[in-house]
């Protein structure tokens, strides 16, 4: 009865199957030895099948690329426990290699002894996978400038596809290959440009062949390093600050690499006396008028430098209370002052009124008297004996 069959192996490759016949003994019915060609990745299982037909028992030698025998009509020969006869029948032998190498590859021998030696082989052969790629930058990145960085891969067969990517999207890179033995040696370079806000962004480098399995890849990713001159912001504690308040002023600095020192200053005068600066931190307690100013924190590497400014006024509640208490007054002035200004605009426009009127009656007087001109003369000139009384209207 067979032994049980093993797990199936996954084969990469299309199978290729060798034939070779021989004679039976007796009635000259022929024999055939057909083998299958072998993809295994390095490391795998790979299962090697010889598989007979019309056998009579004839003699079954299995030998690797070096014709060492391994297996001889189903007994071991060489004491390499990483091959396993899995199975030795009529039909075909089978042997399990397990932990693939590339000292492994080649051609491993069906040899069928009958009245003439015939064999064929079935050739085994071993792809190396890619590891994780190695990503190395060139020189330290600088806002404003480019960085390029390299993607090595120092072993695979066949050679490694490398790819770079970006933000989702595909970068062009330049890639080389140079050929070590039976592996490859796969580099791919990449240039582009960088500000600070690419500062922490993320470069992906992909590598595959088909020693992966399909839809497989290896990848290694890579933080960007971009230094840039540093930014600075003060930030208080509080929005309004009274006499005796305390106020902390915190300087947020950005910057790479980061400032690790911290000036603090008041305008061109020395900070108060009880001001505690540490580090970002400036400290102001117990305020009073007299710590007024403009307070500012600088700081530097060596790409910039940075300053930030903060405007204090300490405001005196018992001013703020008297100024709130001398508004009503104000503004009852401010009511009598337009009332009197009203008063003396109604006076003189009654005056303007009343003298416009009177100049228009003497006006029309006078336009009357012209027009009885020439009576008054006659009447004047008519009697010197009788004088009459004239009344004129001024």
């Amino acid at each position: 009865m067979d032994p049980p069959e093993s797990t199936r192996m996954v084969r990469f490759f299309q199978k290729f199957t060798c034939t070779a016949k021989g004679q039976h003994p007796g009635d000259g019915t022929g024999q055939e030895v057909q083998t299958e060609n072998v993809t295994v990745a390095e490391g795998g299982v790979a299962e090697i099948t010889c598989r007979l037909h019309q056998y009579d028992g004839s003699i079954v030698v299995i030998q690797n690329p070096a014709r060492q025998t391994l297996f001889f009509n189903g007994t071991r020969a060489l004491k390499d426990e990483r091959f396993q006869l899995e199975e030795f029948s009529p039909r075909r032998v089978r042997i399990r290699l397990s932990d693939a190498r590339l000292e492994d590859e080649g051609g491993y021998f069906c040899q069928l002894y009958t009245e003439d030696t015939h064999h064929q082989i079935a050739t085994l052969t071993v792809l190396v996978a890619p590891e994780n790629p190695v990503v190395e930058v060139r020189e330290q990145a600088v806002e404003g400038g480019e960085v390029e960085l390299s993607c090595l891969v120092p072993r695979s067969r066949p050679a490694a596809v490398l790819r770079w990517y970006r933000d989702r999207k595909e970068l062009k890179g330049v890639s080389s290959q140079q050929e070590n033995g039976k592996v490859w040696r796969v580099m791919s370079t990449v240039r582009f440009r960088v500000d600070r806000k690419d500062d922490g962004g993320i470069v992906i480098c992909e590598a595959q062949n088909q020693a992966l399995p399909t839809g497989h890849s290896k990848q290694t990713q890579y933080e960007l390093d971009v230094q840039y001159s540093p930014t600075a912001r003060i930030h208080a504690s509080q929005a309004v600050v009274r006499e005796g308040d305390t106020l902390v002023l915190t300087c947020a600095v950005a910057g790479n690499p980061r400032p690790n020192q911290i000036r603090w200053n008041r305008g061109n005068d020395s900070l108060p006396e009880r001001a505690e600066a540490m580090g970002e931190t400036l400290t102001l307690p117990g305020l009073v008028s007299a710590d007024n100013g403009t307070y500012t924190c600088e700081a530097s590497n060596k790409h910039g430098h940075a300053r930030a400014l903060y405007v204090l006024v300490v405001y005196d509640p018992g001013a703020v209370v008297e100024a709130q208490t001398s508004v009503p007054y104000a503004i009852v002035g401010g009511i009598l002052a337009l009332l009197v200004f009203l008063i003396i605009c109604v006076l003189v426009g009654m005056v303007w009124c009343s003298v416009r009127q009177k100049g228009s009656y003497l006006t029309h007087e006078a336009s009357g008297l012209d027009e009885q001109g020439e009576a008054r003369e006659a009447f004047l000139n008519g009697s010197d004996g009788h004088k009459r009384k004239e009344e004129f209207f001024i």
